[in-house]
């Protein structure tokens, strides 16, 4: 590319990056994914350095993304809340710790490893212990008054647990949603006929925004603290960990994933278990966060114009990515639901490289308006399948085609059974061996079976009619199909093909309640206090087991021979904890909430995993969140680890 091209790149980033930071932190509305984002900004950081004579102390590479909107007061911050510089790979981040090393001429060098959460950032300032004024990052130096908001979060505390509080400190924290909290709120919009939210950053900044703090009050927010800007009347700790451990004791969350971690090798340890569970922590992160512990050497390393050189945000591979609909077919699942998918130019995902994703279905197409030629966002996290999560409007071509759903699809009552049935004869189902997909098919369109507990009426003469089927083979599938009578529960609850229902779930629902007839008759709520299970697979196992045709295919099974052994729970007995429901929350030391719920259960407790007027009593671990505060408002007793032990062991 020649020097004037380059140039006119230059110009063109600033151009998109300032437009994008505008949709992104000022009108809640982002289009971009953040790869792409940080991809365009990587360009633009090394075109300028290429050419040091067009940089500008205006750029995107040079200032904090945000700006101030009209709709509230402006606010100057004590101290400028600056953004992280990014390293996209480890060997961008290795070279992060050369750096440090070399301006410390010390290693290893002893970092604070935390999460990097996908919310708002905020500024809390608390004057005599009590919080003041409440303003968003903005551009860095002047922020958004949201006071009146922040003041109905109710994990943010309007006074600091403190008995001898600063004259001033200015806390810096990072709002957001807990992801179930979010799927609710765009349920309940959807439910309203509103737009939908496009993530929880989002919503979490939509929620902040409002005119009308009752909104806000409405919408469960929570928040992580940080850090500390200013401070008067305060000597801070000499180190980061010490702040945070400051921070915990004025009553302020922070993040329970928090380490602290010295050299390399330990920080590349933490962000890989980090990126293994991301997937379970609740909430939405996009890397890890890297700060330099001591605060003296945080000092001598400074900043540059929009980040300190101290600390630095190590991104996870890219959940979304952008990509183009080259054509949207329907295909039937074993249950019969018509799926459209949408099939991709092939782009990588989170490390995959994925050429179809799910539409979900005609009403997700439409309210997305996902068209044929479309350029879109794709999201896959972690295994979940790849969806399409919005179309980029601004790309969309004069020759995109609208999608018509089909009225059906042909055989597709057929086709339904034929996938229900090679999903029950799997290997980790019933395990029928020989029972393969044309043997089904055979058996289905000659209308012999219909529904999986048809198989065990199957005589050893009607298989040696099937096609291509000798006798010595038709001797050896009716054993097959007799053999798979003796199975397991977790094999057997699979094999039915209950929507959301894998093999770990169906593992874990037989280990909690023991018996089919105890799963069949289980509730909601009782089924979400066991683990793996959240509320869509709770609510598609009842769904499941209200369904009488359902239920007629399960009791003809047992009638045909179906069976496993028994499954034998702890057993109860009478003790203090008879009849009670308890709630588990916060982090145990001395045992897992599992080893925690077993012993509750063998001494006659029921567990559950949300706090109401029914719950009896609430055990509170560390780093304890809403549940406890819930609680308190309600009057549940509650005892913290010691108390629990000490009752578990005098039961």
């Amino acid at each position: 590319m020649s020097a004037d091209a380059d140039i006119a790149r230059i110009r063109e980033l600033r151009e998109t990056l300032t437009r994008h930071n505008f949709r992104y932190y000022v009108l809640d509305d982002p289009i971009l994914p953040d790869a792409e984002f940080d991809r365009l900004m990587r360009e633009l950081e090394d075109l300028e350095t290429r050419y040091p004579r067009y940089q500008s102390a205006a750029s995107p590479t040079r200032t904090v993304g945000g700006q101030v909107s009209t709709t509230f007061s402006a606010v100057k911050h004590l101290e400028p809340m600056r953004s992280l510089a990014n390293a996209l790979d480890e060997e961008e981040f290795t070279e992060f710790d050369r750096r440090i090393r070399a301006r410390l001429e010390r290693e290893p060098i002893e970092y604070v490893a935390e999460t990097k959460l996908d919310g708002l950032a905020i500024s809390l300032v608390y004057e005599g212990g009590t919080l003041v004024r409440a303003a968003t990052r903005g551009d860095g130096t002047t922020g958004e008054d949201v006071t009146a908001n922040v003041c109905t979060i109710e994990h943010i505390p309007l006074h600091l647990n403190l008995r001898s509080p600063p004259v001033v400190v200015e806390v810096r924290g990072e709002i957001f949603f807990m992801s179930a909290d979010f799927e609710r709120l765009n349920r309940e919009q959807e439910a309203l006929g509103a737009k939908l939210f496009v993530n929880p950053r989002n919503a979490a900044a939509g929620s902040l925004r409002q005119l009308d703090p009752k909104v806000t009050a409405a919408r469960p927010l929570s928040i992580y603290c940080y850090g500390i800007g200013h401070a008067e009347g305060l000597t801070l700790p000499a180190t980061q960990a010490g702040v945070l451990d400051y921070l915990r004791s004025a009553g302020l969350p922070v993040s329970p994933e928090t380490e602290t971690v010295t050299g390399l090798n330990a920080c590349l340890d933490y962000y890989r278990r980090l990126g293994e569970r991301r997937a379970t922590l609740g909430y939405e992160i996009d890397g890890s966060v890297f700060k330099v512990n001591d605060r003296d050497d945080q000092r001598r390393l400074g900043h540059v114009a929009k980040a300190p050189r101290w600390a630095i945000a190590y991104k996870f591979p890219p959940e979304e990515a952008i990509t183009r609909v080259l054509d949207i077919d329907v295909q039937v699942g074993r249950t019969g639901q018509l799926t459209p998918v949408a099939r991709l130019e092939p782009v990588v995902v989170g490390g995959v490289t994925v050429t179809n994703a799910t539409l979900h279905n005609e009403d997700e197409i439409r309210r997305k308006d996902v068209r044929i030629g479309d350029t879109v966002v794709v999201r896959r996290a972690g295994d979940v399948i790849p969806a399409v999560v919005r179309v980029i409007l601004e790309a969309r071509p004069d020759d995109s085609v609208e999608f018509v759903m089909p009225d059906s699809v042909p055989e597709q009552a057929l086709t339904q059974r034929i996938q229900a049935l090679i999903h029950f004869a799997s290997r980790r189902a019933m395990d029928i061996d020989g029972l393969g997909s044309k043997i089904i098919e055979q058996l289905c369109r000659a209308g012999l079976v219909n529904t999986p507990d048809e198989l065990y009426g199957l005589s050893q003469e009607t298989l040696a009619g099937l096609d291509r089927m000798a006798e010595k083979s038709a001797a050896n599938l009716s054993e097959a199909i007799s053999r798979s009578k003796q199975t397991t529960l977790p094999r057997f609850l699979y094999a039915l093909g209950i929507r959301e229902v894998g093999e770990t779930t169906a593992a874990s629902l037989a280990a909690a309640l023991g018996t089919l007839d105890a799963i069949a008759g289980a509730d909601a709520e009782t089924l979400q206090a066991i683990p793996d299970v959240g509320p869509v697979v709770a609510q598609s196992v009842v769904d499941y087991f209200a369904d009488e045709d359902n239920r007629l295919v399960v009791q003809r099974l047992i009638d045909a021979g179906v069976q496993w052994p028994l499954i034998e729970p702890p057993a109860a007995v009478e003790s203090r904890f008879s009849g009670q429901t308890v709630v588990l929350t916060g982090t145990l030391e001395s045992m897992t909430r599992d080893e925690a719920r077993q012993a509750l259960v063998a001494r006659g407790a029921k567990v559950t995993g949300s706090v109401s007027k029914k719950t009896d009593l609430v055990v509170v671990g560390a780093d304890a969140g809403s549940k406890a505060e819930k609680a308190e408002r309600l009057g549940v007793e509650m005892v913290d680890e010691a108390e629990f032990i000490r009752r578990l062991e005098t039961a």
